[in-house]
């Protein structure tokens, strides 16, 4: 079985767990997910089966969108509700105008310091390991990119008003740091109180199949009608389309003359998905214009 199954991870499970549980339904190892979720989060958590597992990391790359919920009055040290409080404040007075202002703010390339209760390393060390260990370390600030930014909803007339808003996003957005610096720009406190992943790698809510129907389409036999096609995925990468004879010698992992492929623009070093006459996905393959060649990356032979 190969292909993209896209799940909707519930609440209360790490992407281990699902990654864990579908390999039991399926009966197969050969699962890799795009994409980690934090345990209280919930969303779309697409799984690479079979073959499928080699675009994982063209996946990852592509933006994520998610819906969040954040709370001001409250900071926690992990920067989300399921903390330790750190700071409380009884009362906050914000308006919508105010925290309209705060999300534009965050348009565009921006810095993020990693939350400590993060995967990244430091010193071969993760960060959530330190911070388990009451260790606070220094982190150096990451350039993301939010593409989008809007406001749904605003519960201000709570003591600790809550807002929730969507964003498009690059990879490696912490969401819960997105947070507290919304917060620290209204200039009061604030952690995130939930969060959906509603889209990932082009994959959004209505591909998606809970745990449960997963193991219903299984047994009934309709689950393979449900994957997506791993070129599918990674549709963000240009395609090109070359004669039989050339597509024979993609198959067997060989170089390919540019000029068969018939690209606009073949800009050196491009990543491409190689078709052949008959709309046979071949593989990614990468452009290299001094040599006139494509170059084999990923072959699906």
């Amino acid at each position: 079985m190969d292909g993209i199954l896209a799940v909707w991870k519930p609440e209360g499970w790490t992407s281990h767990d699902v990654v864990a549980k579908v390999r039991r339904i399926l009966g197969m190892k050969r699962i890799g997910h795009a994409g980690t979720l934090d345990p209280m989060v919930t969303g779309v958590l697409p799984l690479c089966l079979g073959r499928a597992t080699r675009v994982v990391e063209y996946i990852q790359e592509r933006p994520k969108a998610y819906e969040a919920v954040l709370r001001l009055g409250i900071a926690t040290d992990t920067e989300d509700i399921s903390g330790t409080v750190l700071e409380s404040q009884s009362v906050v007075n914000v308006t919508a105008a105010e925290v309209r202002a705060a999300l534009e703010r965050f348009t565009g390339r921006i810095d993020q310091v990693p939350p400590m209760y993060s995967a990244v390393k430091i010193d071969g060390k993760r960060l959530y390991e330190l911070a388990r260990e009451g260790q606070t370390v220094e982190r150096k600030a990451r350039q993301v990119t939010i593409h989008e930014i809007a406001l749904i909803d605003a519960q201000l007339d709570l003591d600790q008003p809550q807002i929730k808003f969507s964003v498009l996003c690059s990879k490696g957005t912490y969401i819960r740091t997105l947070c507290v610096d919304i917060g620290k720009a209204l200039g009061v406190p604030a952690t995130m109180a939930s969060l959906t992943r509603t889209m990932s790698g082009g994959i959004t809510q209505e591909s998606c199949l809970t745990l449960e129907q997963i193991e219903r389409l299984k047994q009934a036999g309709e689950l393979e009608r449900h994957l997506i096609a791993p070129d599918a995925a990674i549709s963000h990468l240009e395609r090109a389309e070359v004669p039989a004879a050339s597509g024979k010698q993609a198959l067997l992992g060989q170089k390919i003359a540019i000029r068969h492929a018939a690209l606009d623009n073949p800009e050196d070093g491009r990543l491409v998905r190689l078709y052949n006459e008959g709309q046979t996905f071949l593989g990614i393959f990468q452009i290299d214009s001094q040599a006139a060649v494509l170059k084999p990356v990923k072959v699906f032979s």
